[in-house]
């Protein structure tokens, strides 16, 4: 089973499950401040559920491809839809701060 690493709380799951519904199922949230309450409840149009992820996930969706393409976000930032993401191996998620979870440092 996957293990799971955010903000170094460790959770597993059940390869293929969803990210954003095994995070949101161990009381972790993909969202930061207000968007935890203001946002597309899983369907990849909002985009306020981006994380960095290193591990293997499932490939990018087309909803999620233009949703990282459209301000606030950029393209190249490295960035995956907690929403969109199928958890294959092994993951280490971070969040970034703002609304978007966009402002890289």
């Amino acid at each position: 089973m996957p293990i799971i690493n955010y903000n170094g709380i460790h959770v597993e799951c059940k390869k293929n499950e969803n990210l954003r519904k095994v995070l949101i199922k161990n009381q972790l949230t993909p969202y930061n401040g207000f968007s935890e309450f203001v946002n597309c409840r899983g369907l990849g149009t909002c985009g306020t559920c981006a994380v960095h992820i290193i591990g293997e996930v499932s490939s990018k969706t087309k909803i999620e491809i233009v949703r990282l393409n459209f301000p606030p976000h950029k393209e190249n930032q490295n960035l995956r839809l907690a929403c969109q993401c199928k958890v294959l191996g092994d993951l280490t998620i971070k969040k970034y701060l703002g609304f978007w979870g966009q402002k890289i440092f």
